[in-house]
Order: structure tokens, then C-alpha cells, then sequence
């Protein structure tokens, strides 16, 4: 496995990083353990799950297949998206934000966390507020390194501008939808994150699997694909973006790899990107992507994969998730 500084921190994560939003839901707690084991073992350290994830059940899961492997682990969760429907069960505010990490923590069955990421911004909730908060969870010693999630860049650079004014601890990395069917974060987030040492952790590398080829139509579903096991996911797809999964499909059999791994050893090579997300439903998912650390990206190569995806570099977000 190959370890990367995440952004300008001194925290070293695996290239590959294990997501685990199928946890309780699209995987069951003897799947979902053996992925996590499996990816461990092929040296995995970086572990992203998130209160909501599974209505909790992710982190349940982790807490419960995690013990006795903590101490070579980098962990990390989020919270700030909807828990509920009460007032108070959303956003980045230090009520919110410190009930829920007081309850991540005993899911998790650990008394830290290694990096602890708001979901997204919360535009009723002051930056500062939201800041001195996590600033007082990284001195209690509950939380080791902080980070974003669907931020805008705009976001991020006043959230990075109030911490050094303040003289707070810094936000180390984002998450951001990210692949060659969304190379959106290029045109401001990629630059900013690059001047201001902020590691990018892509989510949805795979498009949710589009970019791997299974899906020939956005009518079809095939058998066990996302799109069956999660309705709500087939408002991403759309016949352009499928387009683009049989293109770099075809590609990757010229390189006798697979398009995950094609797609997958792109996205590693981006800059300002610490570590890619993967998720799976089954070990053998995973024992597939690791081949993207070792595939070759010749100059021709990247270059052809830059034209096709584009498109891809304008419009809308692939996904992002925000408060409404």
C-alpha cells in the first residue's frame, strides 16, 4: 500500500481509503466485517464512515469489527447533515456537533476520533462558532485532525481564513465528489486546496459504479448494481455520463485492466488528492481496485482520458449534498 501526507498535516493516509456507506445497508455485519478486515489486511489505514450513514448503523458496525485493529487505524467521521427532524438534529453548531460526537464515539467504541469532517457547510451556523467548537473537541483530545465535506471553495477559503485569523486549528482536508464524470472540483476546489495544503478525499470515484461499465442504459439496472439496491440512486444516471463508462471501458481493455481500476489509478493521480474513497458490498470488490496503486498511466494515456472526460468539467456537480 502507498501512504500520502493528508493535505499539509503531518497524518500519513493509505492512497486507497475504505468507505463504508454500504455498512448495515447494501452489506450486512458479516460482508461489511470481512471488507474491513480484507482491506486492513491489504493495508488500508483510512476509514471513512458518518453518523447518518445506515441510519447509524455504519458506525455500529465499525465499533463492533474495529476492536483489537484501532491502534493502526485512521478513523474518520462526520456529522451536520439531517440526524432528524428535530431543530437541533442538524448543522454544525456546537450543540449539534458535540452530541453527535459523543455519540459517534461510543458506536465506534473508541474515546477518539483521528479526523472528525463537517458534512457540509451550515449557512445558519457562524463559521466561527462552528471553528471554536471543533477547536475545543481537538484539545479534549476526542478529536486529532478536522475536515470539510461539500464545501464550496469559496467555503473553505473563509473557513481556512477565520482559523488563521483566530489562530484555530485548520481544516487538513475536504471531501468532494470527484471522478472523471465530475471534474467540476478542477475549475476553483482542486487550486484552492493546492495553494492552501488542504488534501482533497474524493467521494463517489466511480461515478457510484457508472465508470465501472455495468450499466448499458439509464432504464437498467443489473443485478446487485446500486442503482437495484438503492432506488434513490438512479437520478444519477443518465445516458452521457453511462456514455463515458463504455468509453473508458474500452480503453481499459486496450490496457487489460478493468475501467474501475483505470478510472480509480486516474483519480489517484490528480493533484492536491490524499486518498480515494472505495466502497464495496463484497471483499472481492476491493481486491480488484487495489490494482489501480500499480497500473501505468502513460502520458497518452491520461491525455486521452483528459479528452473524454472533458465534458465533464462543466456544468453541475456529479452529486453534492447540502442543507436545504
Amino acid at each position: 500500500m502507498q501512504f500520502r501526507r493528508l493535505g499539509n498535516s503531518g497524518l500519513k493516509v493509505s492512497t486507497l481509503g475504505l468507505g463504508t456507506n454500504s455498512f448495515g445497508k447494501r452489506a450486512d455485519y458479516e460482508t461489511s466485517k470481512q471488507i474491513l478486515h480484507y482491506a486492513i489486511d491489504q493495508g488500508m489505514n483510512f476509514i471513512d464512515t458518518a453518523n447518518i450513514y445506515a441510519g447509524t448503523q455504519s458506525e455500529t458496525i465499525i465499533g463492533q469489527a474495529l476492536q483489537g485493529y484501532r491502534h493502526n487505524i485512521v478513523l474518520a467521521t462526520k456529522a451536520g447533515l439531517p440526524k432528524g427532524s428535530g431543530a437541533n438534529e442538524r448543522g454544525s453548531s456546537r450543540y449539534h456537533l458535540q452530541t453527535e460526537l459523543e455519540d459517534s464515539l461510543k458506536r465506534l467504541k473508541t474515546d477518539y476520533v483521528d479526523l472528525y469532517q463537517i458534512h457540509t457547510f451550515d449557512p445558519e451556523t457562524p463559521l466561527e462558532e462552528t471553528l471554536r467548537a471543533l477547536e475545543d473537541m481537538v484539545s479534549s483530545g476526542k478529536v486529532r485532525y478536522i475536515g470539510a465535506s461539500n464545501y464550496y471553495a469559496w467555503e473553505l477559503m473563509k473557513a481556512v481564513g477565520i482559523s488563521d485569523k483566530l489562530g484555530l486549528n485548520r481544516f487538513v482536508s475536504t471531501q468532494t465528489s470527484y471522478s472523471l464524470a465530475d471534474r467540476t472540483p478542477e475549475n476553483e476546489l482542486v487550486p484552492m486546496c493546492l495553494d492552501q495544503g488542504i488534501g482533497i478525499i474524493p467521494y463517489f470515484p466511480l461515478a457510484g459504479g457508472i465508470l465501472s461499465g455495468k450499466y448499458s442504459s439509464p432504464e437498467e439496472a443489473p443485478e446487485g448494481s446500486r442503482a437495484q439496491t438503492d432506488p434513490n440512486f438512479k437520478r444519477f444516471l443518465d445516458s452521457k455520463t453511462i456514455a463515458l463508462g463504455e468509453k473508458i471501458g474500452e480503453l481499459a481493455k486496450q490496457l487489460g485492466c478493468t475501467a474501475s481500476v483505470l478510472s480509480l489509478s486516474w483519480l489517484i493521480h490528480q493533484p492536491a488528492v490524499s486518498t480515494v474513497i472505495v466502497g464495496a458490498t463484497r471483499a472481492e470488490q476491493l481486491e480488484e481496485n487495489v490494482k489501480s496503486l500499480t497500473l501505468e498511466l502513460t502520458a497518452d494515456i491520461r491525455a486521452e482520458l483528459a479528452a473524454i472526460s472533458e465534458p465533464f468539467r462543466h456544468g453541475d456537480p456529479f452529486a453534492i449534498y447540502r442543507l436545504s
